[in-house]
């Protein structure tokens, strides 16, 4: 079993940036990509981005790209998601999730952390 927690998330100004880190544990997590996702209210869950378990590529859906960048910390056991120039709709409970050995255009993910709410402010 894979734990994932999440820190990070608040409440930011349009055009302001925030972090948010994922910790994963119970797994190698060399073995494992990572994926952000997000929900708005009233919207299906997205897809914000993923970072290959080799760390050798990344994705990126087309509404965050260039202002967001997903990273990942073998060491640490831990992914970032670091969000710049946020507007309003990137307001969102952003969820952290992994796959073993998985694509970065996996349409599934086995495990799942919990939310953390992002609130842009216009």
């Amino acid at each position: 079993q894979v734990q994932l927690v999440v820190s990070g998330g608040g409440l930011v100004q349009a055009g302001g940036s925030l972090r948010l880190s994922c910790a994963a544990s119970g797994r190698t997590f060399s073995s494992l990509t990572m994926a952000w996702f997000r929900q708005a209210p009233g919207k299906e869950r997205e897809f914000v981005a993923a970072a290959h378990w080799s760390g050798g590529s990344t994705y990126y859906a087309d509404s965050v790209k260039g202002r967001f960048t997903i990273s990942r910390v073998n060491a640490e056991n831990t992914v970032y998601l670091h969000m710049d120039s946020l507007t309003p709709e990137d307001s969102a409970v952003y969820s952290c999730s992994a796959q073993p050995w998985g694509s970065v255009k996996a349409d599934s993910y086995d495990y799942w952390g919990q939310g953390t709410q992002v609130t842009v402010s216009s």
